[in-house]
């Protein structure tokens, strides 16, 4: 229908760096565990625990580890099994379907982020109306609208990216297909399509990044003021899920919004935030949180007194 004559695409991973080859493997292969066995933790805490699951900010911290391990097996499953096997193509069908998925829960994250960052903004600067304003129906609706935002655009992303007719070169110089390399493998002009990728890109980094930003200077503003016990905990908090922020959006701008393209470079920052963030994301909200890990101690209580009852 779009003229391409490309049926697969070869995916050159990691095959580059034989020396390195092994280290990759094993990088991805714990942290991909990782991503599954602490964020899977993190979302049975808060939904086994009714305090944490009542609070807005740990209903969306489960949501945000359940898009954590969706985002996390976009590529990585394919990536252990190439590395494992030596293989490294992917089909046209497979392609658009990574592109769709990445695109649709990366869009979703980067909106719930912004989510938190908003109610972490009416818990400091509005704690009198805050259990008023994030009530679970203004949750629910928040939560539907991350959701709307990250198929529309998934859909959109893949849309474009699916009119861009492939006659070959197949070749990839990532794990993964990745829009800025298959720009490069198009056929016609992408002029078109580079201004649909950018009002797209827009449509869902911009708003969220202004949320972010307007968020977190007011929250400093209202912080600097309070240096009590109060504002230690606010400054915690929000240290968290600042640290969180940088580590996805640090790297995908880098992919991203700089002009030239390094595929070595670009494969390392990609690996980061597909695989090492959704990893680091239950170390940092676990290890930093003081009713994180009393609920996960309740949690381990829970299991062993359920295991002793078995036994008997």
């Amino acid at each position: 229908m779009n003229g391409s004559t490309v049926t697969e695409f070869v995916l050159l991973g990691f095959f580059d760096l034989q020396s390195a080859q092994l280290l990759v493997l094993l990088l991805v292969l714990t942290c991909y565990t990782i991503v599954l066995v602490g964020n899977l933790l993190i979302m049975v805490t808060v939904w086994t625990e009714p305090k944490l699951f009542q609070c807005p900010m740990y209903f969306f911290l489960a949501n945000l580890s359940l898009l954590d391990i969706s985002l996390g097996s976009v590529a990585a499953p394919k990536l252990l099994t190439d590395l494992l096997i030596s293989g490294c193509t992917i089909s046209y069908e497979g392609c658009m379907v990574q592109i769709f998925t990445f695109h649709f829960f990366g869009g979703i994250e980067v909106s719930i982020l912004s989510v938190m960052a908003f109610d972490r903004y009416v818990a400091i600067c509005n704690p009198l109306r805050y259990t008023t304003i994030m009530n679970r129906q203004c949750c629910f609706s928040l939560l539907i609208l991350c959701w709307i935002g990250g198929f529309t655009h998934g859909i959109f992303q893949t849309v474009v990216t699916a009119q861009l007719p492939f006659c070959g070169p197949n070749i990839l110089d990532n794990f993964f297909c990745d829009i800025t390399q298959l720009k490069k493998l198009s056929c016609s002009d992408i002029y078109v399509s580079e201004i649909l990728y950018v009002f797209s890109d827009s449509l869902i980094i911009l708003p969220n990044l202004l949320t972010l930003l307007v968020s977190y200077v007011t929250i400093l503003a209202t912080l600097c003021g309070h240096f009590g016990k109060g504002g230690r905990k606010g400054f915690s908090t929000c240290g968290s899920h600042l640290m969180v922020v940088f580590l996805l959006y640090g790297p995908v701008l880098f992919v991203y919004m700089k002009p030239s393209a390094t595929s070595k470079v670009d494969k390392m920052a990609s690996i980061f935030y597909m695989v090492v963030t959704p990893a680091l994301n239950p170390l940092i909200y676990s290890l930093r949180n003081k009713e994180m890990k009393e609920a996960m101690g309740k949690l381990k209580n829970k299991c062993k007194y359920f295991l002793l009852n078995q036994q008997v």
